[in-house]
Formats: C-alpha cells, sequence, structure tokens
C-alpha cells in the first residue's frame, strides 16, 4: 500500500500554505490475536498447572490464569492500536486506556443515520438521489484513529481531491482556508471561516494521509443517503448520551475514492458537509486529469 505523507502546519490558527505530499510506503493492519502451542509448550504448560495446584495458592492460582491470557488479548489490541497510525489520539498507553473507556459507549450499528433536530439550521440536506457505491464496502477499524484496511485510494485520486479542495480556498478566501486538521492532528482538512455548525474550529472535512479516506460532517439527511448507498458510514464515537464524546453526532467516514467516478461522488459529498458547515452552497470541482 502506498501512503501520502504531508508536512503540515501545527495546530493553531488554519494556515493556507501546504506543502507537496511525499510518496513513501507502509501497510496498515489489524493482527488477530492467538497462542500457539506446539508439543513440548503443551508439556511445559500441563506441568506447571499440575505443580502450581500442589504449591500455589488457589487463589493465586486462578488469577494467573485468567490474567496472563488477558494481559497478552490487551498487549495485542494496544500493538493493533499502534498500526493504525496517527490520529486524534496519542499512540502511548494513556491514549490507548482513553480509547478503552470510550469503546464502552460506541454506536451500535454505524449504518443508521442520527435523527434530524428540527430546529437545527440548515434544515435539510442537498444530496439525492446518489448512485449506489460498486462493490462491497471496505474493512473499517479503529476508533481514533478511524481507518480502512483495504480499498485503498490511489494516490494520484488523493492528490486531485486535494487540489479540488484547495480550488474553493483559492475562488473564496475570505470564507475558506486549508490547514492541518484539528481533530485528527494530522492530514489536510478544509475550514471555514464563518461557520454555522461549528466543530474543530470550524473544520468542514479532513483527508486521511495513510488510506485516503476522510472524515466530515453532515447533515442527517445527507449521512442517510451516504448510508443507504454505501459510500461511508458514521463514526463509532458519533454519539449522544450523558457521556460526552469528542466528535459530534454527525461525524461520518467517507470511503476513499477509487477512480474518477468515485472522486466526483466524494466531491458532491463534500459539498454537502461544506452546506452542513456553513449553510452555503458551495461547488467543489475537479481539474482535468493530466
Amino acid at each position: 500500500m502506498s501512503l501520502t505523507v504531508t508536512t503540515e502546519t501545527q495546530q493553531g490558527a488554519p494556515h493556507s500554505e501546504e506543502k507537496a505530499p511525499v510518496a513513501v510506503n507502509m501497510v496498515i493492519r489489524q493482527d488477530p490475536f492467538y497462542i500457539t502451542l506446539d508439543a513440548a509448550a503443551l508439556l511445559a504448560i500441563s506441568i506447571l498447572l499440575v505443580l502450581g495446584m500442589h504449591f500455589i495458592e488457589r487463589l493465586v492460582l486462578e488469577l494467573l490464569i485468567i490474567l496472563v491470557p488477558m494481559a497478552l488479548l490487551i498487549h495485542n489490541d494496544y500493538l493493533n492500536f499502534l498500526k493504525l497510525g496517527p490520529g486524534g489520539t496519542p499512540p502511548t498507553p494513556s491514549g490507548y486506556a482513553r480509547l478503552t473507556w470510550y469503546r464502552l459507549f460506541t454506536l451500535r450499528d454505524p449504518f443508521s443515520a442520527p435523527p434530524v433536530d428540527p430546529s437545527q439550521k440548515p434544515a435539510a440536506g442537498i444530496l439525492s438521489q446518489l448512485p449506489y457505491r460498486p462493490g462491497p464496502r471496505p474493512v473499517v477499524a479503529g476508533l481514533a484513529p478511524q481507518r480502512q484496511l483495504n480499498q485503498h485510494g490511489a494516490i494520484p485520486s488523493s492528490n486531485r481531491l486535494r487540489a479540488a479542495i484547495q480550488a474553493v480556498t483559492q475562488r473564496l478566501p475570505g470564507d475558506f482556508v486549508t490547514a492541518t486538521s484539528c481533530l485528527e492532528k494530522h492530514g489536510f482538512a478544509l475550514f471555514a471561516r464563518h461557520p454555522v455548525n461549528v466543530c474543530g474550529n470550524g473544520e468542514v472535512c479532513h483527508i486521511h494521509t495513510s488510506d485516503r479516506s476522510m472524515h466530515l460532517n453532515l447533515h442527517p439527511d445527507d449521512i442517510r443517503e451516504v448510508l443507504e448507498k454505501g459510500w461511508g458510514q458514521r463514526h463509532p464515537m458519533a454519539w449522544e448520551g450523558w457521556v460526552r464524546s469528542p466528535v459530534p453526532r454527525t461525524f461520518t467516514m467517507i470511503y476513499a475514492p477509487r477512480d474518477e467516478n468515485d472522486l466526483k461522488i466524494v466531491c458532491g459529498i463534500i459539498e454537502a458537509a461544506i452546506w452542513y458547515t456553513t449553510a452555503r452552497k458551495v461547488d467543489v470541482q475537479l481539474a482535468p486529469e493530466s
């Protein structure tokens, strides 16, 4: 898999200067948890268990039998968290512990749209009759970061999408600017200077450099259309409840565009994200393929 690594500005006031991406290689994977025992290891464990039954207190032995596999499971899960790459959560044990807490409240169904708030502006979405996304959905893993494990978009497609977003800021510099994502702390993002629905200092969307997927906020009407047609899924932390989520309930993942047709659809979805953030219709157009 190819990875686009971008030198970007630090969090703070949005900065409009972005440097060109550099392509390197990286693999995003999630390894299953398993323990393999050969005959010698199985015999050794059996002997240890028998000896433990005679020389170790029962409670201590029971705790060892339970805690050792649990520690190995947590270690494997932590490594999988690190393998997802940089994101909004620090790749540290404390960051992992925080995500473990949030896992208790994740959405049970990421393919159901949130309810519409009648008092919220804009009153309705703008996406209608999206075509169905060809093929199966990609495999998605992680919480923060949330990433695709397959069907990664091509680097040239991602660069064209990035250029289309930058063209919006060049056309409307008083309304939009690009900078490093406030939410991801990495990745190219579009910001609105005068947002109606504020998320991350007016962040409209950001592109993940590792898999070329993206996160954005949409009106619930548009989220429903995106989910039904297979173009994305809700972020697992986009809940509402007594535990406050770091992201709004409208936070949605859009799968990486794979070809020209996908790029055009994703540009339309970004237009819907701009509409939800600013209550303003703005065209996002691809430049001709070079």
